[in-house]
């Protein structure tokens, strides 16, 4: 097997892959704003004349079919590895999640076959605690294990996004995780809440007025509780004429600040992220004093994690084949 089609299915985006599997190229990418959430709705206006696996099985295969038509060639027989929001219970089946521990190599995560045709389906499941659960990022997990100190000692792995997950590995296993709703937070507060007239998207961390509003605000974040000091974004342009761009960074590094408040002392910080992100992440952590190393990109840690799962079920298969 020489290629294989990764499927990220988020809530938001639905994003398809050719994959080698030699080298782990992307050879081709498809993306489109219909994720779970848009898909479900789709499907519950069409009257559910048929079931919500089958509607979006139909319209996977019919973004397969758009690859090939980009591409030239047929794709018939490539195996298709979902991740994500597709195993959940608004996806195309709900696959349970695995109790931790889980070894960092997929050991123990649930892959469930799924015929399709000539595109055999490959669904990944996620994780759990008694608390906490995930759905994708045990992929990316398992993809960017390759670049985790070889140690007996406890590491912290940081995965930022809408929801953040700060990640307990040791010993190679996933032994607990935790979720922050920090990006979401930034969305309510920056779209909906009185600081939306006060903040506006402009610019990113190299420019020196934004980059100092962050870093301001990420060491405002350790004196000040974050309910109180949240409508100092609305003072800060009331009194002090801060512009809405510099005050967007001011509340992005008082709500990052505000979650890495939550890491234990003396354990190795690793963070797998990408863009934005991982900039603002790491900025963050040097303000505070925090030795973090950056992993390889998230996405490249997806796809590899994918392969890397595609392979260990047919080898335990015994073959090529599902």
């Amino acid at each position: 097997m020489d290629i294989f089609l990764s499927c990220d299915w988020g809530t938001s985006t639905f994003r398809l892959r050719l994959v080698h599997t030699g080298n782990g190229a992307i050879q081709a990418t498809l993306q489109q704003p219909h994720g779970i959430g848009q898909m479900i709705a789709a499907w519950q206006q069409q009257g559910g004349s048929v079931s919500r696996q089958e509607y979006g099985i139909a319209f996977l295969n019919r973004q397969i079919g758009e690859l090939e038509r980009q591409l030239g060639t047929s794709l018939g027989g490539v195996p298709v590895v979902l991740s994500g929001m597709a195993s959940s219970s608004v996806g195309l089946m709900e696959l349970p999640y695995k109790e931790l521990p889980f070894s960092v190599d997929g050991t123990g995560l649930l892959l469930q076959p799924v015929p399709n045709g000539s595109n055999p389906l490959l669904m990944i499941s996620g994780a759990r605690t008694a608390t906490d659960v995930m759905r994708g990022e045990e992929t990316k997990i398992v993809g960017a294990a390759a670049g985790l100190p070889e140690t007996g000692q406890e590491l912290l792995l940081i995965l930022p996004g809408t929801h953040p997950k700060h990640v307990r590995i040791c010993n190679h296993q996933v032994i607990a995780f935790q979720t922050f709703m920090t990006g979401e937070f930034f969305g309510l507060l920056s779209e909906n809440s009185i600081l939306s007239a006060s903040v506006k998207r402009g610019g990113d961390l190299t420019d020196p007025a934004n980059h100092r509003a962050f870093t301001e605000a990420v060491q405002h974040s350790r004196r000040h509780a974050v309910l109180q000091h949240a409508f100092r974004v609305r003072t800060n342009q009331l009194l002090e004429g801060m512009l809405p761009e510099q005050n967007y960074h001011y509340l992005s590094g008082l709500l990052i600040g505000a979650e890495l408040h939550a890491l234990p002392d003396g354990c190795p910080v690793f963070l797998l992220g990408g863009g934005t992100h991982l900039r603002s992440y790491m900025l963050a952590c040097e303000v505070l004093g925090i030795d973090a190393g950056a992993l390889p990109d998230a996405d490249a840690a997806l796809v590899s994690g994918q392969q890397r799962l595609l392979l260990r079920y047919l080898t335990v298969q015994g073959g090529e084949k599902f």
